[in-house]
């Protein structure tokens, strides 16, 4: 557990990669302690921000007057109101459950789905079937409607070509000639009610519009018009905490046929990333791409059957934006709770009379603390960043029980691998430890650098992080800096702050004021190498520094963004973030909100003043958390 390096902002509001869905009987909401001594028991019930009932009282009443509730009301009341709110269903919840349960049981002795049983699940109020699939993720999901909509389309002898969408983060597209789309509708209609899928108009601005059951009669006169349909496999995990829509679902295109100046064209509906038209008459010329062009990367997901699809040539040239450069990933990773660890600790600090004089979140055990976050990181990592080649663990000799070292992709390295005087070790520091990360053997130029609580919440893709030509992307915090030297006073990240700035000031003739936001940060080994030479002095010492010093300099999360920047190196840039501290009074309220929306590109949830005696305290408030919102092991997991 690490130290933040902002303050907690708002997050914009955004769609989701994944539905804000809840099952039937709703996902396990995370219940504040009631006491700092025990946990409060964790109630199987309602999210309470998913409730109906809620929404209403946060839309009708005014902000005004919740917050003069909130001055008046403890914690525990409200969110003890709440839950009675969101437990008590209203009438269309109750019909909706109802109707659900007959949904399913239309499907659920279809041997068709015999590998992914269908269940019920609320989305938006309103019940869906979804598909079971224990090893669930965006990508997969993608892949998995790709395959049908291209199977049924080949049974059937329609002629059809896989588009490169506009965007990476869009549903993967199938074109196909206008004139087929009756029979395309036809085979479609057969297909979703064999297999539960939902089929939704989607406009010229590429929004789907309601998804409608595709197995109703009826319901394919509602797309008879469109430019494109969206069709839609809703899966889910087996205890549906989980549910992928139609973000994840594939369109089928209608290209219209017209004249043009060397013969018949089909042209496209609306815009994609490489062609507005193509001949018509060159079926012949179709030629096979790997899927994951259209879908994106698979990563480590159980790969699919179909492992291509057949495209036109225009749609497999490389791009000026494509990314084809490797990116690994680092974490850094300590267990305090670790006998041996905590001896070696003990003994450093016993030998440096200076840690007394420290700033108390120098060494304290809130930033040794190990709640596991890092086993859900790597689940948010397998679900949302396919692209990532390797992740590389750095630890002081120490491995999680629950991972799985034979993966070939992870490896776990010691600081004894990557620190340049191995006398400085052992540390405790981890500026320390961040200044040694470009020393990693078969490390990737260009990789991202993770502290174990922090989560991606949504589909990103490696240009969130990058451009193409090699540019790393920073993101600013609006905390700031104060401006000034360090000072004795000065808890270490504000030191760090304060001494990188010196040097940028002397470099570049600049001042910098903001922090960074706890992200993953994008890193060049190159700019790191840099940053190592020039700075050699105050590098070293920050190296050798076994616990936080004011002299350090924090160069993984900020000096080497801002020196970047300087060189035309990196940009800054911006992403859907908010950063938790388990130790607010509204912690629970804000997990609540962030599994009931799950509209945010990256969290922290940080902790800097817990000790050991407050982990149950703040384990009873996590962990229902992370295993919600992350149901799906990673494959860097043992399995039982």
């Amino acid at each position: 557990m690490t130290i933040d390096h902002s303050t907690s902002t708002p997050a914009a509001a955004g769609t989701g990669g994944s539905v804000p869905a809840q099952r039937t009987d709703d996902a396990t909401p995370v219940t504040a302690p009631a006491a700092a001594s025990a946990p409060a028991p964790v109630k199987r019930g309602a999210n309470p921000e998913k409730s109906g009932l809620v929404k209403a009282y946060r839309r009708l009443l005014p902000e005004s007057a919740r917050r003069a509730i909130a001055q008046r009301v403890s914690v525990e009341t409200r969110g003890a109101l709440m839950q009675h709110m969101a437990d008590s269903l209203d009438l269309e919840q109750r019909r909706q459950k109802l109707r659900g349960k007959r949904l399913q049981r239309r499907f659920t002795d279809s041997s068709d789905t015999a590998a992914a049983q269908p269940r019920v699940v609320l989305v938006d109020g309103k019940a869906h079937i979804a598909l079971v699939d224990p090893d669930l993720t965006p990508h997969g999901s993608r892949a998995a409607a790709l395959d049908l909509v291209c199977t049924a389309l080949e049974q059937a002898g329609i002629d059809y070509f896989c588009v490169r969408a506009a965007t990476t983060e869009s549903a993967p597209v199938v074109a196909v000639a206008a004139a087929d789309r009756r029979r395309v509708h036809q085979q479609l209609a057969r297909l979703c009610a064999r297999i539960p899928g939902y089929v939704a108009p989607v406009n010229r601005e590429n929004t789907p519009g309601q998804a409608l059951p595709g197995f109703v009669q009826g319901t394919w006169r509602q797309v008879e018009k469109s430019p494109a349909t969206r069709v839609t496999w809703f899966r889910t995990t087996a205890d549906g905490s989980l549910v992928l829509g139609q973000e994840h679902g594939c369109d089928i295109q209608f290209w219209t046929r017209e004249d043009g100046p060397h013969g018949p064209l089909l042209v496209a509906p609306r815009r994609n990333g490489v062609v507005e038209e193509v001949p018509a008459d060159e079926a012949d010329a179709s030629v096979d791409a790997p899927v994951e062009l259209f879908t994106g990367p698979l990563g480590y997901a159980p790969r699919p059957e179909r492992t291509t699809v057949r495209t036109r040539p225009q749609f497999t040239i490389r791009l000026p934006q494509d990314i084809t450069f490797p990116i690994d990933v680092v974490y850094t990773w300590v267990d305090g709770s670790d006998p041996a660890w905590a001896a070696r600790r003990a003994k450093a600090q016993g030998a440096d009379a200076s840690v007394e004089e420290l700033h108390e979140e120098a060494a304290n055990d809130a930033r040794y603390i190990s709640r596991d976050e890092l086993k859900y990181s790597l689940r948010s990592l397998h679900q949302y960043a396919p692209w990532v080649r390797n992740v590389f663990l750095v630890t002081d000799d120490q491995t999680p029980s629950w991972l799985d070292t034979s993966h070939p992709g992870i490896r776990v390295v010691s600081h004894k691998e990557i620190f340049s005087d191995p006398d400085v070790l052992p540390t405790f520091n981890s500026h320390a430890i961040e200044s040694q990360l470009h020393h990693i053997e078969g490390l990737s130029e260009h990789f991202l650098y993770f502290n174990d609580d922090v989560f991606l919440g949504n589909p990103l893709t490696p240009q969130t992080f990058f451009l193409s030509n090699g540019l790393t992307k920073f993101f600013p915090s609006p905390a700031l800096v104060p401006l000034g030297e360090h000072r004795p006073e000065d808890p270490p990240v504000a030191a760090a702050a304060k001494n990188n700035r010196a040097l940028v000031e002397e470099g570049f003739s600049t001042t910098f004021t903001q922090k960074m936001r706890h992200v993953p940060h994008a890193l060049s080994r190159a700019v790191l190498t840099e940053l190592e030479e020039r700075y050699a002095e105050a590098h070293a010492a920050t190296a050798a520094a076994r616990f936080r010093s004011p002299e350090d300099l924090s160069l993984a999360s900020s000096l080497h963004h801002y020196y970047a920047y300087h060189q035309a190196r990196a940009i800054p840039s911006d992403l859907r973030y908010v950063y938790v501290d388990l130790a607010h009074q509204n912690t629970s309220r804000r997990l609540n909100r962030l599994l009931a929306n799950r509209d945010l590109d990256v969290f922290c949830i940080n902790d800097t003043v817990s000790t050991a005696e407050d982990m149950a305290r703040t384990d009873a408030l996590i962990a229902p958390f992370l295993e919600s919102y992350f149901p799906v092991p990673s494959p860097f997991e043992k399995r039982a």
